[in-house]
């Protein structure tokens, strides 16, 4: 791969065919798949605030990769994900550049401690089998077979799959769609867009932060936790805030003889294997979760100690003592409204595309959402799976698609 030129604050053309507001997981997935379509011939601009990446849900991810989803169509984007990342360097054209980013699988845990919740899980692990997934129910006693480090005195029952489940590298997918769009013409550039014009049926005009007014046949809403604010330049409105998620890495003076699944304590408390260490996370101690900043990063007094480590140790007594080697605090673009994708056209500004509210699922989301919408734009229609379940009018109808399955 040649180098590429330094990205630039300012475009070079007046008019683009396609104009992404958010150049991270989503606006590079829709960039590189239209980009390396044939059937496309127009111009792509995105526009990224932050072309470090370092305040975006994407660098503040967890890298999960799982198919224990409540709805089905969920299971088979994870499906798409997993071949998709299983063979990236061939996806992205064969370059011996490009890395292989594989699935460490140790797996996914959900931990039942009552018998309502061991039910839900019974249901969503049949729809996962009948959706091809590995999904299995285990018994305390089996999981204690497999994994002899986990306390579970509580546990009545615990949905397992280690098949495509686990962790895979995000931003190394990320920054290769990237440079794959802009090596296939893609103009990427550091800026912000802060107003749209339109008129009864369409955005006409973005203006950016450095003054420049674009004209834009269509504009893809890919701005992340800040998808809202968007939408509201748009003259439109969509139920997205961000919301507060904390991350530590830990050391442990006795690690585990074995790879820790990403187990899902029913506290909502969630850890894994993390190289060597070990990796654990949480929303915040408020349990109403509220919509913080977004510029607000800041963690809340006492998380490690009022609620992180206790559940830890509590589930895995080994643990007892650790040294915290990192931690962050990230930011869901949650959907308020069902915790699942809004993706495709507004009803009403037919040129004005959502592909938001991913709600912690965006990093495995979005190699089939970039699919999903290159089409939308190349063809007026899905060709490969059809995401139309996604679509904005459901809010409208106020027919909910629930995914329950959000940690």
């Amino acid at each position: 791969m040649k180098p590429l030129p330094s990205i630039e604050s300012k475009p070079l053309r007046k008019h683009y065919d396609v104009v992404i507001v958010g150049g991270a997981s989503m606006g590079s997935a829709v960039a590189w798949y239209l980009s390396s379509n044939e059937d496309f011939k127009g111009s792509i601009l995105v526009v990224e605030r932050d072309p470090s990446y370092q305040w975006t849900s994407t660098a503040a991810s967890n890298n999960c990769m799982r198919q224990q989803f409540a709805t089905e169509i969920n299971v088979h984007i994870a499906q798409y994900a997993a071949e998709f990342v299983k063979n990236f360097r061939t996806n992205l054209g064969g370059d011996p550049a490009v890395p292989d980013i594989p699935i460490q699988n140790f797996g996914y845990l959900y931990l039942a401690n009552n018998e309502d919740f061991a039910g839900i899980l019974r249901r969503d692990q049949k729809l996962q089998a009948s959706a091809g997934a590995g999904t299995r129910m285990v018994t305390p006693e089996e999981i204690r077979a497999e994994y002899s480090f986990y306390k579970l005195d509580d546990i009545v029952a615990g949905s397992l799959n280690v098949v495509d489940e686990g962790y895979f590298d995000a931003p190394a997918m990320v920054n290769w769609w990237r440079n794959k769009a802009r090596e296939n013409g893609v103009e990427y550039i550091t800026n912000e867009v802060t107003s749209m014009n339109r008129s009864a049926s369409q955005v006409e005009t973005v203006r950016l932060r450095s003054g420049e007014l674009v004209g834009a046949g269509m504009v893809v809403n890919a701005a992340g936790p800040r998808a809202q604010l968007v939408a509201q330049m748009a003259g439109v409105d969509v139920p997205i805030e961000p919301r507060r998620r904390y991350t530590y890495i830990f050391s442990a003076e006795k690690p585990l003889h074995r790879d820790l699944p990403l187990t899902i304590d029913p506290s909502g408390v969630h850890f894994r294997t993390e190289g060597r260490n070990y990796l654990i996370g949480c929303p915040p101690l408020d349990e109403a979760d509220p919509a913080v900043g977004y510029e607000d990063f800041s963690y809340e007094a006492g998380i490690w100690e009022k609620k992180l480590f206790p559940i830890l140790v509590n589930r895995i007594p080994q643990f007892a003592d650790v040294k915290i080697v990192d931690s962050w605090v990230g930011h869901y673009e949650f959907n308020t409204f069902d915790r699942n994708a809004i993706v495709g056209p507004h009803s009403q500004v037919k040129n004005f595309l959502f592909v938001n509210g991913f709600s912690g699922h965006g990093s495995q989301q979005a190699p089939a959402m970039g699919r999903g919408v290159s089409e939308l734009i190349t063809y007026g229609g899905y060709r490969t799976l059809d995401l139309s379940p996604f679509s904005y009018d459901r809010l409208e109808r106020n027919a909910p698609l629930m995914e329950r399955a959000v940690i």
